[in-house]
């Protein structure tokens, strides 16, 4: 990062202790992580989307909320993945709508729909499933190079924390490295 014009967009440069840059270069990762969700990040899922998701999924099988959420995950291609936080006062909303009903058996609920929510799903079958703007290729094209930025971003951080002072040079070169190969992708014609 030294000789870099990083220090303006990612924050200033630290020195940490004895001249190495763990400190200042864990900030800088966790900022670049931020950049990259911020800027490139696909936009916030609409507002209804989870009760949309909840329901078509629920029109094909009764299902637990977990599994609601891995099919959430698995149909947008990992590209969204409703905490539960939403999922669940999701389901209790749907619940208290009459649109569900919730079966315990072994510790568990398992949702399914209720006449009155088949109509509401027959009713916005016309509608794409929230999911799909997720999984186009566009938005695939869009959040791909992010999350590896990302990922890249987190495994530099985690060198910079636990790192011996020749590891983190060493990581430092790599991702020069890596830096200077991107911007030779761009150069090919």
């Amino acid at each position: 990062m030294s000789g870099s014009s990083t220090g303006d967009r990612f924050g200033p440069r630290h020195r940490g202790q004895g001249g190495s840059l763990p400190g200042g270069l864990w900030e800088a990762m966790e900022q670049l992580r931020e950049v990259f969700e911020q800027r490139f990040a696909p936009s916030r899922v609409a507002r209804g989307d989870v009760r949309a998701a909840v329901l078509a999924i629920l029109a094909e099988k009764p299902m637990h909320g977990y599994q609601i959420i891995q099919e959430i995950e698995a149909r947008s291609d990992g590209a969204w993945k409703p905490s539960p936080g939403s999922v669940y006062p999701t389901l209790q909303l749907l619940a208290d709508e009459g649109l569900i009903s919730a079966e315990e058996s072994g510790g568990k609920k398992t949702y399914s729909l209720t006449d009155s929510g088949r109509e509401e799903v027959a009713s916005s079958e016309e509608r794409t499933a929230p999911w799909e703007a997720f999984g186009s290729p566009e938005a695939a094209r869009s959040t791909a190079l992010p999350k590896a930025g990302a990922k890249l971003a987190q495994a530099a951080a985690q060198v910079a924390r636990g790192g011996t002072p020749e590891q983190v040079q060493q990581a430092v070169d790599v991702l020069d490295e890596a830096r200077r190969k991107l911007y030779s992708i761009l150069a090919q014609d």
